[in-house]
């Protein structure tokens, strides 16, 4: 990687503090972060000069809720519902999982979410069967090169303090690059409580923001979980509440009161009849709120249909007040912040991390398009993916992924996805 990029002639888009166009304008990286933005920016002698003219220049997407590992199932569960996907995927395919069919699938997941611009990923990762699971999880987390928060649910029949504690100590004691930690909960919606506390307490302990499915499933559950938190003096840590369909507005107030964040998943939650996604609402109550594809077992992988699904739902609602721009900030800067990342990525501010995507244009499903940030939310796909950095970093360029062998990890892929499915 050279020391220095600049991005010449694009049509920029930042999301902060709203999405906004600059026709135009170059993009200068240097050691990995955003220097400046704005047009004829002179270029350093040791930098390299990519012609971004006709393409859009804007920062990466953020994924604030995936199951990364379940790559290898994909599409193993459409058109069901949510106790159909527990019974599934958690109760059937899940304890299939050895340590190296985890490996494969959260690196095929990353690299896909690589490919089709995504930079940033929450890696809701509750495989942790073993030890072994665990360490397959982080290790192709790394190897993938993408910005990730690694998620840790314990699993499997081990100490959860003592597991915690060995993988935070072994992987996050130190600054650990691209990769961060966060206590995936299961939450007082699903655990005794007992763990629930547990949870809590090894997150305040070891400084780690907390990722939980709350609020969706259905009212009753949600109004008595947010009242054990709250109980218990547990709102004001660091949250993300996840698939948060079944919040009153009052509840959702409540929590923007208390600095949590949400993730929606507004394809699975319409596919797996979780809930009316509540991504308008969240807005409007206050609370910074992200996207996220959740599982491929019954959903799309890529933030493009993500961001349809989000903006389609709410305009049918109908909540006409919710536009395109909003539907790219959740995408972006609004997921950074649910990711607790938004001082790193998610818009172009210069010293902010170069975490970016440049859009091809001159393609039939987006050629002459008036408004670029509606042409990024309803007309572009991965095909339109031509280059994307993660901290300066090119993995993807001219629409192919960089140093990866992807042909023998899809053959990995496939004999695992047939194992897993039995046949």
């Amino acid at each position: 990687m050279t020391s220095s990029l600049l991005l010449r002639n694009g049509t920029v888009i930042d999301t902060d503090p709203v999405p906004t166009v600059l026709a135009g304008a170059d993009v200068l990286v240097e050691d990995g972060r955003i220097a400046a933005v704005g047009p004829g920016l002179p270029a350093p002698a040791d930098a390299e000069v990519v012609d971004a003219t006709g393409r859009i220049v804007m920062p990466g997407f953020v994924d604030t809720h995936r199951h990364t590992w379940q790559a290898g199932i994909r599409a193993i569960l459409t058109d069901a519902t949510l106790p159909a996907y527990l019974e599934r995927v958690l109760g059937e395919l899940a304890p299939r999982y050895r340590p190296d069919d985890v490996y494969t699938g959260t690196l095929a997941g990353a690299l896909e979410c690589l490919d089709s611009g995504i930079t940033t990923l929450v890696d809701w990762s509750h495989i942790q069967l073993s030890p072994g699971h665990t360490d397959a999880s982080i290790e192709a987390l790394r190897a993938s090169g993408i910005r990730a928060v690694f998620g840790y649910c314990h699993g499997g029949d081990g100490d959860l303090e003592a597991e915690t504690r060995r993988v935070h100590r072994e992987y996050f004691g130190a600054p650990a690059g691209t990769l961060s930690m966060a206590m995936a909960a299961l939450g007082p919606e699903i655990a005794r409580e007992d763990r629930v506390l547990a949870e809590w307490r090894l997150a305040r302990d070891l400084g780690l923001p907390v990722t939980v499915h709350m609020g969706g499933h259905g009212p009753e559950s949600a109004a008595r979980g947010l009242a054990f938190l709250a109980g218990n003096g547990l709102m004001e840590h660091p949250t993300t509440y996840v698939h948060a369909n079944h919040y009153t507005d009052e509840a959702l107030k409540r929590i923007a009161a208390a600095g949590g964040t949400v993730s929606v998943a507004p394809t699975i939650e319409a596919a797996l009849d979780i809930g009316p996604p509540p991504t308008g609402r969240a807005r409007n109550a206050g609370v910074p709120t992200g996207l996220g594809a959740d599982t491929v077992a019954s959903g799309p992988g890529d933030m493009f249909s993500i961001m349809r699904a989000a903006y389609l739902l709410e305009r049918g609602r109908p909540n006409l007040s919710f536009g395109t721009a909003d539907v790219l900030r959740t995408a972006t800067i609004e997921g950074a912040e649910a990711a607790g990342l938004a001082d790193v990525t998610g818009s172009l501010t210069p010293g902010k991390q170069a975490d970016l995507l440049v859009l091809r244009t001159g393609t039939l499903g987006v050629a002459a398009a008036h408004d670029p940030i509606a042409a990024v939310v309803l007309s572009a796909d991965t095909r339109n993916v031509d280059t994307v950095l993660v901290g300066g970093r090119v993995v993807k360029r001219g629409g192919e992924l960089l140093e990866r062998d992807v042909p023998s990890l899809l053959d990995s892929l496939s004999a695992s996805a047939a194992r897993l499915a039995g046949r």
